[in-house]
């Protein structure tokens, strides 16, 4: 069996951001599906978001705007 793969801990941040960030939008009235497939369309947006230091509800209010 392959051994699990270590993420570093900005990467790791970064995604738990999006987790975040996804679970506003779902709040907002995304579905699920939507939320992760406008994230993973727009990640280099939204990691620029990430490291501006937006909060993942301000990230989420950019994103529905």
């Amino acid at each position: 069996m392959a051994k699990k793969e270590e993420l570093d801990p900005e990467t790791k941040a970064i995604l738990d951001w999006c987790i975040e960030v996804e679970h506003c939008l779902v709040k907002a009235g995304a579905t699920r599906a939507e939320a992760q497939d406008h994230i993973e369309e727009q990640i280099e947006w939204f990691t620029d978001l990430f490291y501006e230091g937006l909060t993942p509800e301000e990230a989420a209010k950019e994103a529905l705007a």
